[in-house]
């Protein structure tokens, strides 16, 4: 499907389409790495199709050289975060267990690609998004790098992250932080509804 029509652009912006194919835009792997290092990433959309769109950056991962997806959580619709209640379309979360050869810094531009592809715009903090990529934790790397920080800054206080990074991981560690469980039962469960009538694809 294209995301323009022969008349041009689709007139509603949340039930455009998503290309059917994403562009790959990332630096080859190095395999040279001895082994694959496990990492978390969240993803989050809400503008256009928000499913395909989650599947599609899901997708996107898996035909990354050096990449693997593992594990995918079921599906949560969050409230925004930090702008006014009903000012935006509320978001469609999820969390991907990866194993990468790909160094953090390369998972990154990868993230960034793939935003990217899906027509991200960063306009202005907390603005909606078409899909937003981010790197949760990667190995036991902890990192104040401004470029990246490890892990990622906000990830152990925000329940549309927990809640299905729980999921994929119970017993999972936020590095400096404590377990995801324990993490979760603080912050509760508020804001987050899981959306049991959607799932996303493990890629095959």
């Amino acid at each position: 499907m294209n995301l323009f029509s022969a008349d041009g652009p689709q007139s509603d912006p949340t039930v455009q389409p998503v290309p059917a194919s994403v562009v790959a835009q990332v630096d080859a792997a190095d395999t040279t790495l001895s082994n694959p290092k496990r990492a978390v990433v969240s993803l989050g959309s809400n503008l256009g199709n928000r499913l395909e769109t989650l599947q599609g950056a899901i997708d996107a991962l898996e035909d990354t050289p050096g990449l693997r997806v593992k594990a995918v959580s079921p599906v949560y619709e969050t409230e925004p975060w930090g702008v006014e209640p009903g000012s935006q379309p509320t978001y469609f979360n999820a969390v991907v267990v990866i194993r990468t050869t790909l160094p953090p810094s390369s998972l990154l531009e990868r993230g960034q690609a793939i935003e990217e592809a899906f027509d991200r715009v960063r306009d202005e903090r907390w603005g909606p998004r078409t899909i937003d990529v981010d790197i949760l934790a990667y190995a036991d790397v902890v990192s104040d790098d401004p470029l990246l920080t490890l892990p990622h800054p906000r990830a152990h206080e925000r329940a549309f992250v927990l809640a299905p990074w729980h999921d994929v991981e119970p017993e999972a560690q936020v590095p400096g932080h404590g377990a995801v469980a324990e993490l979760l039962s603080s912050v509760g469960r508020g804001g987050v509804r899981p959306r049991t009538d959607l799932e996303l694809r493990l890629p095959e």
